[in-house]
């Protein structure tokens, strides 16, 4: 069986559908990618890639389309707000990889196509070439939504192509039912790929006294820097906890002098921090919300844009996590992120939740018989 994955050019787009690709290749089936610049996270993870589109970047085609500055951090709007306009600019993204996408998939003649919600060429295509077709969802909000919000957005493209609309897809959840995802939809285990990289040998240690991680993601800090964690880090000095800054490469000046308990760590993949880890700070992204629940940590979210605040929404409701502004956050928050026994209990339930999923391997079968279909 060959079976066709593509998305947007993002960490958190591609990432989570890479499980699912290694099992199939696994299980015996030709795998390829159809993927836009810049290629080199999806390039490290062993597929083949067909490049599509036209050579820039999400970011290029965003700040080149409107005269606004290029906004993430958008507290005063709402969920739906958010989604309206991450539709409106990601049609505009997906617009230049119909092109290639069409002739990749006419060419190779996929028996599957698997995508991110957020890529709008690939229901189209789906439906000019009567490919079976998979959402691959990235997180607790529906990607079965954002298919229509992003074909509303797209009219003329389906109108250039002679198709009629979206083709209607399967929906692969890789959430537990608690926290979300599209009703009805197949639901796989959550498997963290972060991608590669050195893992400090000391961080292997287990500390005397609390660890806690603290991330924001691989958007935020290009677009804002670390202003969203200035006042943890200053609460962080009187909190009986040793605090690990992954940040990457961003510039640590906005924090001033770090205490002697908070430490900046080279990139490292999230996954190996967090099993070294006993909680959580982060700014309510997908990826790094369910690496942390497959890990069974508490989780402190400070959410600023995207799908942050709907993220809040789940996960807080299940009881295994804190949320607060980020201009709120004091020592008892952090103390109590470290220390409350329920916190604690909640996050251990979800992971056995996810746990009790079909691997990504299990799920083989049933998308064999999509194909099939």
């Amino acid at each position: 069986m060959r079976i066709l994955f593509t998305g947007p050019a993002a960490a958190g787009h591609l990432f989570p559908m890479i499980p699912t690709a290694q099992a199939l290749r696994a299980a015996g089936h030709e795998v390829l990618f159809a993927g836009s610049q810049p290629l080199g996270p999806l390039r490290e993870s062993g597929f083949p890639i067909v490049e599509i589109g036209d050579g820039r970047s999400i970011r290029d085609v965003f700040e080149q389309s409107t005269d606004q500055e290029v906004r993430y951090v958008a507290p005063d709007l709402t969920t739906d707000q958010i989604l309206d306009r991450a539709a409106h600019g990601f049609a505009l993204v997906s617009r230049s990889t119909v092109d290639g996408l069409l002739e990749a998939a006419d060419s190779w003649r996929p028996d599957l196509l698997v995508y991110d919600s957020f890529q709008a060429s690939a229901p189209l295509v789906a439906a000019k070439l009567k490919i079976p077709s998979v959402v691959h969802n990235f997180g607790v909000t529906s990607g079965l939504d954002m298919v229509a919000r992003l074909a509303a957005n797209f009219t003329e493209a389906y109108g250039t192509y002679g198709v009629a609309g979206p083709a209607e897809p399967t929906a692969l959840n890789i959430v537990p039912a608690s926290l979300g995802g599209d009703p009805g939809g197949l639901r796989v285990r959550y498997l963290p790929y972060n991608g590669g990289g050195t893992v400090p040998a000391g961080l292997l240690r287990r500390a005397g006294r609390p660890r806690v991680a603290v991330t924001l993601g691989t958007v935020l800090t290009e677009l804002d820097g670390v202003r969203a964690i200035v006042g943890l880090i200053e609460a962080a000095a009187s909190v009986d906890a040793e605090f690990l800054l992954a940040v990457g490469d961003a510039d640590l000046g906005p924090l001033g002098t770090l205490p002697d308990n908070v430490r900046p760590l080279p990139w490292v993949p999230l996954a190996e921090l967090l099993t070294a880890s006993d909680a959580l700070v982060h700014h309510g992204g997908s990826g790094t919300l369910l690496t942390a629940l497959q890990a069974g940590l508490p989780q402190l979210l400070l959410p600023q844009g995207a799908d942050h605040f709907a993220n809040a929404d789940a996960l807080t409701a299940t009881g295994a996590a804190l949320r607060s502004a980020s201009d709120a956050v004091d020592a008892p928050l952090l103390t109590r992120l470290t220390a409350d026994p329920a916190l604690r209990e909640a996050a251990a339930r979800l992971r056995a939740e996810n746990a009790a999923l079909p691997t990504p391997a299990e799920t083989v079968p049933a998308l064999e018989a999509l194909a099939a279909s």
